[in-house]
């Protein structure tokens, strides 16, 4: 019975691999194995973003909209332009590049496959400028580059292959005619694209890749410590690290001055990046993080 149970693993194993598609993350270079296809992740994606700006609200500050926009385009050009240049332009049409500022107190922003992204005015405050807010921006697009949502959703299948196969023995299972049922079943439990909480390793991966779209949209990347300085002082409670998805501040700061001389070599200065954030009156110690994302 054991030696049962160990081939049906290593079945299911070979299976799980040779099932989906291997890619290779741009910057990093890290393999992954995708088993969904960008057809059916970005409708639902799109789907759900359309869903959420039908009840969200806009923000009225003028000033505040307009840099948002600025900062994200001026973030989707460069990471265009790298894509074309590094031969990935097949995956820019991926990309439906969309910024929106709404009304929210929580510090947080986030970024829905396809660039669809959405900032809660209650970061401004603590981003202060144009440059930290490049930062946030580039860790929230690098995880619709890096395709964290559609790696996670491709882990929730291969656990769906595995109950089936091994229910069935293996040979009841046709892995291609089920994929696309096992999608609509984990749509239809809820994948909010919203509300993802990534693991650590994907968020140490986006403040990375993010920290280089930064200083290839011409923001100083070393604005990223103070930021993420600011961010840690601003929060009310602090998880231990092993207990979240997300890293440490302390183990984020770090990482991020390693990387640094990497993403400095990326850096030419092309835009103004000390414009300070209209009407921000509030300190960043008054305000509450959300713990949706960063």
């Amino acid at each position: 019975m054991k030696n049962l149970k160990a081939i049906l693993v290593s079945v299911v194993a070979v299976l799980m691999v040779s099932c989906g598609t291997t890619r290779t993350v741009p910057l990093t270079g890290r393999q992954q194995n995708l088993m969904v296809e960008d057809g059916q992740i970005l409708s639902l994606a799109t789907q759900q973003y359309q869903e959420f700006m039908k009840t969200a609200k806009l923000s009225t500050n003028a000033a505040n909209t307009a840099m948002v926009k600025r900062v994200g385009q001026n973030l989707a050009n460069a990471v265009v332009n790298y894509l074309n240049t590094a031969g990935l332009s097949s995956e820019v049409a991926n990309y439906k590049w969309t910024f929106n500022l709404v009304q929210d107190k929580q510090v947080n922003a986030w970024c829905m496959p396809g660039g669809l992204i959405c900032v809660y005015e209650g970061l401004l405050p603590v981003t202060q400028d144009e440059a930290s807010l490049a930062i946030v921006l580039g860790h929230e697009i690098a995880h619709a580059v890096a395709r964290h949502s559609a790696e996670q959703m491709s882990t929730q299948i291969k656990q769906q292959y595995g109950l089936q196969i091994g229910a069935a023995l293996l040979g009841q299972v046709g892995m291609g005619a089920n994929t696309s049922s096992i999608i609509q079943a984990i749509a239809a439990q809820g994948f909010n694209f919203k509300n993802l909480k990534y693991s650590r390793n994907h968020e140490n991966e986006a403040d990375h890749m993010g920290l280089i779209f930064a200083a290839m949209a011409g923001y100083d990347p070393r604005v990223a410590t103070t930021f993420w300085q600011r961010m840690a002082a601003s929060k009310t409670t602090q998880t231990a690290e092993f207990l979240s998805d997300h890293p440490s501040d302390a183990t984020r700061i770090k990482n991020i001055q390693g990387w640094m001389p990497e993403a400095l070599r990326y850096y030419n200065p092309k835009v103004a990046s000390t414009v300070p954030t209209a009407k921000t009156t509030k300190t960043a110690k008054t305000l509450k993080v959300s713990s949706s994302k960063k």
